[in-house]
Parts: structure tokens; C-alpha cells; sequence
């Protein structure tokens, strides 16, 4: 029989009961609310895919079908030089008047500090430990780390991040969070935490097909969102900003929490949502509900975006720039994680980790084209340029968002971190 604070759901697949926490009087949890006596809800299960809830709506985040996306793929290795050459002049043009620079912003959260000191972790717990450190450090300082909202994990893996997130916070009133992966995951650690008030759950669905505004756990309490994610890889991303940002239901603009001033006075406290400023302590109004509140997300795997899912279409195509242009820039973005490592071997021994997946096959077909270091210049040319693309589509749905690099290069070469807020409020 499962303990009173949890689901009473008994899964016959997995020989349990359910470990999803339950409200105070209630025997189910959110997902099995419908096997409560007297419920008059109806669970409605997918007609495409019956292992999933209503949750799941089909090509939700996907972007528009129509249009040039459908052009047939043309690798490097099939382009003749005076194309390549015609490319480079494009994109060079194109970055030209771009007003989205990435700033050196390395940051911390003391929560990580002793794993981060730990010797028994490795270099590999290492990297990801200060990768974590800085994006909680980064939520920190735009006031998005609190209580009284749900943190959505995009591609969460083993929910390492929404662990550190959750020790941080772990004394916040209505803290929910939210991991979605699409992949069976094994070790995971969200399922440790069993904390009264705090409640997790995992949605095994991919991002593409995800309709935030009818998952039980956001519909119950309707807190505001922040949007995180580590490594979000290529198109993913942009099938994260359309869940956010796209979903009809969910309310795009909010008055934004107060940001948390850096003064002598000493903070009150990651739960308590107050700040101080030059004159004293400032009570926080509490945000809005149902809100997106702002996101952090670590970019990588430019090379794996694609046109469909695209979110930055219109501003490509205010610089006569389209699908073909897209396509060849994504292949050549691996150039800047690629460009010095003339052979596989030279890889591993520059520091790459498992979640940087390179294109580095195509990196032959133009050795001589351009040095080594060109090809790293250019590469990283063609990330900002899609990046810049996801930025102004955050501008366009009121927000103010920023490029920053959040870690050194040799913890990983994909150390880009994409942060926006509402435009009521400048990031700092």
C-alpha cells in the first residue's frame, strides 16, 4: 500500500505504486485525479499515441509546414567554391548591423559551491557542476530564481539542473518543476526529492508535441513559468521557445519580479522574494499568475536546428536570407566547435563533453578553403546569426533578451547561454 503523502495509483508495468505526491486529502496524484471517487473529470488519452494524456497535441511547437523548408538538404561537400565564397559574403553582410553581442558572464550560485569543491568529483562532474553553477547564478541575478512558480526543464536528461534549482529553493513556498525529456532516462534524481511542498514531475514526451496550457500540474495551481535548460541541442530550442511562448492558454506577458540589487544590506533570502535597493527593503507585489515569467536556456548544436522549427524566420528573411541560406549556415556553425581539431583524436583532448554533438564530417570538404582558425571565426559567426534570429523573436513577444557567455571555453566550447526577461524590466 503507498504512504498517504503519495499517489495510491498502482502501475502495473513497474510493479509500484506511483511516487508522485499528493494534495493534502486526496489519494491520486494529478496524472491519476480521475481514479478519485466522485471525480467527474475524464482521462482523455491520444489518438496517435495512447501512452500519452492531452497533453500531447501533435506538431503544437512544430512552426509552419509550408514554405521553402521542404528544399532538398545540399551538404558542403557539394558546393562548389564560388558558392561557399557567395555564402561567406552573405553572412558576413548579414551580421554586419547586428546589434546582439555575447558578453563574458561567468557566474556562480553558492549552493554548488561544496559539490564544486568535492575532489571525489571527476572533470567531467566538474564541468557540468560549474555549467550549473552559472546558469542558477544567472537565474539569480534576473530575479528568477524564487518560490511561487514552476521551473519547466527542457530536455531535462537526469534533471540535474532542476536538482540544483530545487537545493536552492528547497525552503520556498509552491515551488513546482517541471523536467520534460522525450528519451527513457535511467539514474534520474528528480525522483528523490519527496520535500512537503515542493512537487516534481516528468513528462516522457518530445518538446514538439507538448501543450503546456493542459498539463494537470501547471493547471493546478497556475503559477508563472521560468523556462531553463542546459544544452538544449539545435532545434530543440526553438521547439522550446514556441511551448513557451506559443502555446494558446498561456499568457506571454507579465509585470516581471523585482530584480535583486546589489547593495551592503544582506539579502533576504532566496524565499522570501523581497530585495533591497538604495533606500531599503522593497516588498515583492508576488507575480502574476499563469505567466512566462523569463527563461535560461544553454545553447548548443547549431548544426542540428531546421527551418520548420525555426523561430527566428522573420528575421532571416528581413535580410534576404531564407531556408537555403539557413541550411548551409547550420552546417557550417560546426566550424566553431570543429574548425582546430583536424581529426577526431584532437577532439577529445580539447575538452569536448557528450552533449556537444559536431558535424566535423563535413569539415574535410573544405580543408584549404580557410585556415583552421577562419573556420572557427566563421562558425561562430553563423551561431550568433541564428542566435540573434531566437532573440528577435523574443523581442517580438515583449521580452528583453540577451546572449552571454556562461562558461570558460575549456569547460565547453559551447558555453552560450540565451536569458530574457519581459521588456518592462532591462536585464542587467
Amino acid at each position: 500500500m503507498a504512504a498517504p503523502e503519495f499517489c495510491s495509483f498502482f502501475l502495473e508495468k513497474k510493479k509500484r505504486f506511483c511516487k508522485m505526491m499528493v494534495s493534502r486529502g486526496r489519494r491520486f496524484c494529478g496524472e491519476h485525479a480521475t481514479m478519485e471517487e466522485g471525480s467527474s473529470s475524464r482521462r482523455i488519452v491520444c489518438p496517435l499515441d495512447p501512452k500519452h494524456t492531452v497533453y500531447y497535441v501533435a506538431n503544437i511547437n512544430a512552426g509552419s509546414a509550408d514554405g521553402d523548408e521542404c528544399q532538398q538538404q545540399v551538404s558542403l561537400s557539394e558546393r562548389s567554391r564560388t558558392e561557399l565564397h557567395s555564402l561567406l559574403d552573405k553572412l558576413r553582410t548579414a551580421v554586419t548591423d547586428l546589434q546582439c553581442n555575447v558578453e563574458d558572464n561567468v557566474m556562480c550560485h553558492p549552493v554548488l559551491q561544496g559539490e564544486l569543491n568535492n575532489p571525489k568529483n571527476g572533470d567531467s562532474a566538474h564541468k557540468h557542476l560549474k555549467q550549473q553553477s552559472s546558469i542558477l547564478g544567472h537565474l539569480e541575478e534576473l530575479g528568477l530564481l524564487g518560490g511561487g512558480r514552476c521551473f519547466v526543464e527542457f530536455g531535462a536528461g537526469r534533471g540535474k539542473l532542476s536538482h540544483w534549482i530545487h537545493e536552492a529553493l528547497k525552503t520556498c513556498e509552491d515551488l513546482q518543476l517541471l523536467l520534460v525529456e522525450r528519451c527513457s532516462t535511467r539514474f534520474k534524481v528528480d525522483g528523490k526529492h519527496q520535500d512537503v511542498g515542493v512537487q516534481f514531475e516528468r513528462l516522457q514526451v518530445d518538446i514538439q508535441h507538448l501543450d503546456l496550457s493542459k498539463v494537470p500540474l501547471l493547471r493546478k495551481k497556475n503559477l508563472p513559468l521560468v523556462g531553463v535548460g542546459k544544452h538544449l541541442c539545435g532545434a530543440a530550442t526553438d521547439l522550446a521557445l514556441r511551448c513557451l511562448l506559443d502555446t494558446p492558454g498561456l499568457r506571454e506577458e507579465t509585470e516581471p519580479p523585482p530584480k535583486r540589487l546589489k547593495t551592503s544590506e544582506p539579502a533576504a533570502g532566496p524565499d522570501t522574494g523581497s530585495v533591497f535597493n538604495d533606500t531599503g527593503l522593497v516588498s515583492d507585489p508576488g507575480p502574476v499568475s499563469g505567466a512566462v515569467l523569463g527563461l535560461a536556456v544553454a545553447l548548443c548544436c547549431h548544426h542540428r536546428c531546421e527551418w520548420r522549427h525555426y523561430v527566428g524566420q522573420q528575421f532571416f528573411l528581413q535580410r534576404g536570407l531564407g531556408a537555403s541560406e539557413f541550411s548551409a549556415f547550420c552546417r557550417i556553425s560546426s566550424w566553431a566547435t570543429c574548425g582546430l581539431r583536424p581529426t577526431n583524436q584532437d577532439a577529445t583532448k580539447l575538452g569536448g563533453d557528450e552533449e556537444e554533438h559536431e558535424a566535423a564530417e563535413e569539415t574535410d570538404a573544405v580543408n584549404g578553403f580557410l585556415s583552421a582558425a577562419e573556420r572557427e571565426q566563421v562558425g561562430r559567426l553563423c551561431k550568433l546569426l541564428i542566435d540573434s534570429g531566437r532573440v528577435h523573436f523574443l523581442t517580438t513577444k515583449g521580452f528583453n533578451s540577451k546572449l552571454s557567455r556562461y562558461a570558460d571555453a575549456h569547460v565547453t566550447l559551447e558555453n552560450v547561454l540565451l536569458t530574457a526577461v519581459p521588456s518592462l524590466r532591462p536585464l542587467s
